[in-house]
């Protein structure tokens, strides 16, 4: 009976919470609503600035591509996926947390790619805006340090598989390499190398996991699950080998 009549009690405060919120939404609003809009009306009488809205425009739709190519064109996939290994060897579920691993892996990324943003700011971003050069050669010499990057963590191999796939001529340099063809290569050539990483990492963890089982089972204990009692000693064994410093050291002098 007492719990029927808090529940009532709440289900009232409810209501009356919800028809006050919308009342107080329904009412006109006090202040105007500024009206956004493009258009390319006047462009003769000022192509400046039509010109500059059309900038702004495209700026807008490039950024909705930043994602994938700060995914596939830069050292996040090889990092989040060995962060996601080290993850899986400690059989720890979800501790660190995606959020955890998918910000380090960012911040990982951004120091990195320093460099090599520093110089695209420097000779295609900054000669741009100050009007020294063109579009096509802010995006053409833009993206040499990009492609420099890509290709020195490029196996030959993984480039050969798309130049015949797309029967291309023989590349007479690896300069040449179109971004086409580059940036599937450079993606799985990225994820070999994590994978080879991951595998590393998950030796220790899996003899642990065989000591445990194998002592487990010599005591007859067959009901105890064997990753209840060897987690402690992996979580042990990560931290007096000080694991996360040295899984970022190997993988910030595996891009150097």
């Amino acid at each position: 009976m007492k719990n029927k009549k808090i529940f009532i009690i709440a289900l009232v405060f409810g209501l009356t919470f919800f028809c006050a919120t919308y009342t107080a939404y329904a009412e006109p609003l006090d202040f105007p609503i500024p009206k956004v809009e493009i258009n390319v009306d006047n462009a003769a009488a000022a192509p400046k600035d039509y010109v500059d809205s059309i900038k702004v425009l495209i700026l807008i739709t490039v950024l909705t591509l930043v994602p994938s190519i700060m995914i596939l064109t830069t050292s996040f996939t090889r990092i989040v996926v060995v962060l996601s290994f080290v993850r899986s060897a400690l059989s720890t579920q979800q501790n660190p947390p995606n959020q955890v691993l998918v910000g380090l892996a960012l911040f990982l990324t951004f120091f990195i790619m320093h460099p090599v943003y520093t110089e695209v700011n420097n000779q295609a971003i900054k000669p741009y805006l100050d009007n020294k050069i063109t579009q096509e050669e802010a995006i053409e010499v833009g993206s040499q340090p990009v492609k420099k990057f890509m290709l020195k963590q490029t196996r030959q191999k993984d480039i050969e598989l798309f130049v015949n796939a797309a029967k291309m001529d023989k590349l007479e340099k690896p300069e040449d390499t179109p971004f086409r063809i580059l940036i599937p290569a450079f993606v799985i050539s990225e994820l070999s190398q994590a994978f080879m990483m991951g595998f590393m990492i998950y030796i220790p963890f899996i003899v642990i996991d065989m000591i445990v089982a194998s002592i487990l089972m010599s005591m007859g204990m067959f009901m105890l699950p064997p990753i209840s009692i060897s987690l402690p000693f992996k979580l042990l064994l990560f931290f007096m080998v000080d694991g996360w410093n040295l899984v970022v050291k190997t993988l910030l002098n595996s891009f150097a």
